[in-house]
């Protein structure tokens, strides 16, 4: 069972989360049309998604001093609003490794709203995080997901590594 329920509540993180459900929403409503249309949905999304995390790997990459580096990669990739948006903490980087937790996910609150059943939630989830895969990938860094909000645990924990 899903719990995913805000704490923090600014106009400015309340806007860019409506703008993450946004796309939640069409990424989910774009699975389902390509799914009945007898495609392979979800290889779809995952390439296209890991294209996107691609490109902004790259921009995340030019703003970092040492590209090797992934203190530098966090201040580069965690901004303030994003960190409030996605109720991030736990946040631990060195020259190899950034681990952080995500407590809330806008793009679950999305895909509940549009009635989507836990399994369908955990599997969108799992094609968004393309997106952070191919950010790692530009990055020259693995990126290991062990809990999920989208599968009924307390909190996303994101794990950025060489």
């Amino acid at each position: 069972m899903i719990k995913n329920e805000p704490k923090i509540r600014e106009e400015k993180i309340d806007i860019n989360r409506a703008q993450i459900e946004h796309r939640a929403t069409w990424m989910g409503l774009i699975f389902d049309e390509i799914q009945n249309a007898g495609a392979d949905a979800e290889a779809i999304l995952r390439k296209a998604i890991r294209k996107c995390g691609r490109i902004h790997g790259e921009n995340f990459r030019a703003q970092c001093a040492d590209p090797n580096s992934c203190i530098d990669f966090r201040h580069a990739f965690l901004g303030e609003v994003g960190v409030k948006s996605f109720e991030m903490d736990n946040i631990e980087a060195d020259h190899d490794n950034l681990k952080v937790e995500f407590n809330y996910c806008a793009l679950v609150n999305a895909w509940k709203k549009l009635g989507f059943d836990d399994e369908k939630i955990a599997l969108l989830c799992d094609i968004a995080m393309e997106g952070d895969r191919g950010i790692a990938e530009v990055m020259g860094l693995k990126l290991d997901l062990t809990d999920t909000i989208a599968k009924g645990c307390a909190t996303c924990k994101l794990h950025f590594h060489k």
